[in-house]
């Protein structure tokens, strides 16, 4: 028996909720390159990868809506605000070392993107193909933000 392609598959719960926590865990990067964009002016990494990280979320959110997972309790326009309490520790976190230098800002940065690769490549495991073609693509662009900040610390250092 063949799949048509378009035929969506049925996720479990688990699965769901973990569409769910990536599309947040997007919006938290997105969120504190945002905010550190306002904190460290002369930094162009975080201003570029901001936008970035905005399609990342779009990518995301547009999974979610298409395997039936609710997006509607995150407010996209909110820079900041959370529904998982372990993301907004995250975002908290991240925001107040990357406040302390601009070092420490980018360091923030390069674990956001190496954090954002572990996770993708886990979340990855059993889902269907376009899902992991998804992360796929989101993985590989992460590798390439996170060798932009590794650039970004050699020269800060």
């Amino acid at each position: 028996m063949s799949i048509k392609p378009d035929t969506i598959a049925i996720l479990t719960e688990e699965q769901k909720d973990m569409l769910f926590f990536i599309y947040q865990e997007e919006k938290v990067a997105r969120d504190v390159y945002t905010t550190l964009s306002q904190i460290h002016k002369n930094e162009s990494t975080f201003a570029l990868l901001r936008y970035t990280e905005q399609r990342h979320v779009d990518c995301a959110r547009e999974l979610c809506d298409k395997y039936g997972v609710e997006t509607s309790k995150i407010n996209e326009e909110v820079v900041g605000e959370f529904d998982s309490p372990v993301l907004q520790a995250l975002y908290d976190e991240c925001t107040e070392k990357g406040k302390r230098s601009l070092l420490d800002a980018l360091e923030v940065g390069e674990f956001l993107e190496a954090t954002d690769i572990e996770d993708l490549e886990q979340a990855s495991v059993g889902m269907p193909s376009d899902v992991v073609e998804v992360y796929n693509t989101l993985k590989n662009r992460n590798k390439t933000q996170l060798g932009a900040f590794q650039s970004a610390i050699l020269k800060a250092a």
